[in-house]
């Protein structure tokens, strides 16, 4: 393949490939990938330097094989290749200023004076590739010096939020189907067998840890008896869970956590929950809750801050 295809399509078309692999298998919106996503091109970078690298160390090895060769070896060597295409002598020139190699014939002129057991050292100048691209490193440092510490362009805190909020503008855009959408306005207590068993689920997951797994209360409050701190009911059972507690740091907001449709089901299964009596329950916190037509929201519920010590649900 190597005599087949010269270096310097082999190189632009080994890049093509994996570029054009990348764009594909990664969607990154009305950009192409290495534009959206830094990485990526940092990769492409790494790439075809480790692509330009490994084609001037095997053309090295070729060289130096080749001269290791009888003559008789040589003349079928180049008999062989005879039907093969050759490279142009404009690469031929590239790769000697890219490398400055000195074929073996003219290595005496670069021969040191020191001897080791028979081992002899040459005088090689650094490849202008490995210099240029150390030159590089210095400029990109450089830049970056004078604008992340100097003049003080966005921190890694700055930008891994502006990169979560693009997240989240762009998740917000996605269809949502109406029937999987259950808001405090139009929540209603469930009681099919799938969705309560689900809730129980969840509960036990992400509940039992501060209410017990029987609701009889730990670190929060119990949510087997008639009593509520932040008002009872299914509306605002889901609020607090949705929303979570601004007294209580412990209650914390699940709607990132749960859709609208789990909490629903966590919270009609907490409503099951009362009046089952469970032994070693904590005592009752709050006011008694009284069902009506039009149930209290959460944020107007009164509560006696004398009682109030415990956590809330």
């Amino acid at each position: 393949m190597k005599k087949l295809i010269p270096s310097y399509v082999r190189v632009p078309l080994l890049f093509a490939i994996v570029f054009a692999a990348l764009e594909y298998f990664i969607d990154s919106g009305d950009k192409p990938a290495f534009i959206k996503f830094p990485m990526v091109a940092l990769f492409l970078g790494v790439f075809l330097f480790l692509l330009i690298a490994i084609e001037i160390v095997v053309d090295a090895v070729d060289k130096v094989t080749y001269h290791l060769l009888t003559d008789e070896q040589k003349k079928q060597l180049a008999e062989a290749q005879s039907v093969s295409f050759t490279e142009s002598e404009w690469y031929q020139n590239l790769v000697s200023k890219l490398t400055r190699s000195k074929e073996i014939e003219s290595e005496q002129d670069i021969m040191l004076d020191h001897d080791y057991d028979g081992i002899k050292e040459l005088d090689n100048v650094l490849p202008p590739w490995w210099v240029y691209l150390f030159y590089g490193t210095i400029i990109f440092a450089a830049v970056y010096l004078v604008r992340f510490h100097i003049v003080g362009d966005y921190t890694q805190t700055e930008e891994f939020n502006k990169e979560v909020a693009l997240a989240e503008l762009e998740k917000s855009k996605l269809p949502k189907d109406p029937a999987d959408e259950v808001s405090y306005e139009t929540v209603v207590a469930v009681t099919d067998d799938a969705s309560l068993a689900k809730g129980k689920e969840i509960f036990t997951n992400a509940c039992a840890a501060c209410h017990k797994v029987d609701g009889g209360g730990l670190v929060g409050p119990n949510l087997t008896d008639k009593h509520w701190i932040n008002g009872g009911g299914i509306k605002n059972i889901f609020k607090i869970i949705s929303e979570g507690s601004k007294n209580n740091p412990s209650m914390v907001a699940w709607k990132s956590n749960l859709s609208s449709k789990d909490i629903q089901s966590v919270a009609s299964y907490i409503l099951t929950l009362e009046g089952s009596n469970p032994p070693d329950a904590k005592a009752a916190e709050g006011e008694i809750w009284v069902e009506t037509a039009e149930a209290v929201p959460a944020t107007a519920a009164v509560v006696d801050s004398s009682k109030v010590e415990a956590p809330k649900k």
